[in-house]
């Protein structure tokens, strides 16, 4: 495994992240694992150094944060791990239960924390921008979780750039703390990030976490091949089922088979060779999920291979904000 620092911070994380929305019951969606079935994903990242683990206070309505935190215990230690949630999305119907005000923040951390079983979180994230709450009171309640010893960073996720920017030129004002790094989506199939974002990060040396690096699956399989997930996620399916997309998966087909290895090493060995990129979250609920992406570390494709994969690409809205 290799580690980097997040950004320009002195935070140093695994280049390969281990997503855990994929971890908690199948009634909230129906690729879930239970805590028994996630048990073999939480060695394999242990045993190949994988120590970013990202979470959040939504996924599973909190039954993720539950089975993270017990599995940092069993197999772990709390030390080891570089612990990642999130707040913004509802969690309940009450004034606390959603947004970045600053009640929701207080409530949401002190929640996420009981169930993680922690005394604090090493980056804690907002997971949108929120239009409803003023900028000044998230970023003052942000830098009050820190102060309090509950996170020791803070991030931003899926947001425009101008946000971004807006919210961390707040926080200096004012001498707080700022993001230190920002989630998004990436991948072959989504590559808008690539004209504001990507600059914007390089610029302000913050850390780059991609969610989606393998574009929900697609980029893994042959055109057309369905999964239970593909198959239950309406969502996924209207962001990355249209034809554009055909020409990509064909080309990270094309270069796989030349180099008799797995799609999904193609298509992580490209998103790897961004030097903005720190690590891609991988929602792994497979073991392979998890050894093609270290895998990927090793490969350098040659500049014909990325313009080949790079070719099909066009314009298009971006989308997960």
């Amino acid at each position: 495994m290799q580690y980097v620092r997040l950004g320009t911070s002195g935070l140093k994380v695994s280049r390969i992240a281990l997503g855990c929305m994929s971890f908690g019951r199948d009634e909230w969606n129906p690729w879930a694992l239970t805590e028994e079935q996630a048990a073999p994903i939480f060695r394999q990242a242990v045993e190949t150094g994988i120590t970013l683990w990202d979470t959040a206070n939504a996924y599973g309505s909190g039954a993720s944060e539950e089975i993270v935190g017990r599995a940092i215990t069993k197999y772990s230690r709390r030390e080891d791990v570089v612990l990642a949630t999130k707040v913004f999305f509802p969690v309940h119907g009450g004034p606390g239960g959603a947004g970045l005000s600053r009640k929701a923040i207080m409530e949401q951390i002190d929640a996420s924390l009981a169930r993680l079983g922690t005394d604090y979180v090493d980056l804690y994230q907002i997971h949108r921008f929120d239009p409803d709450t003023p900028v000044e009171e998230t970023m003052e309640a942000l830098h009050d979780v820190i102060k309090a010893g509950k996170a020791r960073y803070i991030g931003a996720s899926s947001m425009w750039a101008w946000q971004l920017a807006k919210m961390r030129h707040t926080a200096r004002s004012r001498g707080r703390s700022s993001f230190i790094s920002m989630q998004h989506q990436y991948s072959l199939m989504q590559r808008e990030e690539e004209r504001e974002m990507f600059p914007l990060l390089a610029d302000e040396g913050l850390g780059s976490l991609i969610w989606s690096p393998l574009a929900r699956g697609r980029l893994t399989r042959p055109w057309g091949q369905a999964t239970t997930r593909s198959g239950n996620d309406p969502i996924s399916a209207a962001m990355l089922d249209q034809a554009q997309n055909r020409p990509i998966a064909d080309a990270v087909q094309d270069v796989a088979e030349n180099r008799g290895i797995p799609m999904a090493r193609i298509a992580m060995a490209w998103l790897l060779r961004n030097p903005v990129v720190t690590a891609p979250i991988i929602g792994a609920t497979r073991p392979e999920h998890l050894a093609d992406a270290v895998a990927a570390l090793d490969i350098d494709l040659t500049p014909d291979e990325a313009r080949l994969l790079e070719a099909p690409y066009t314009p298009r809205t971006p989308s997960g904000y």
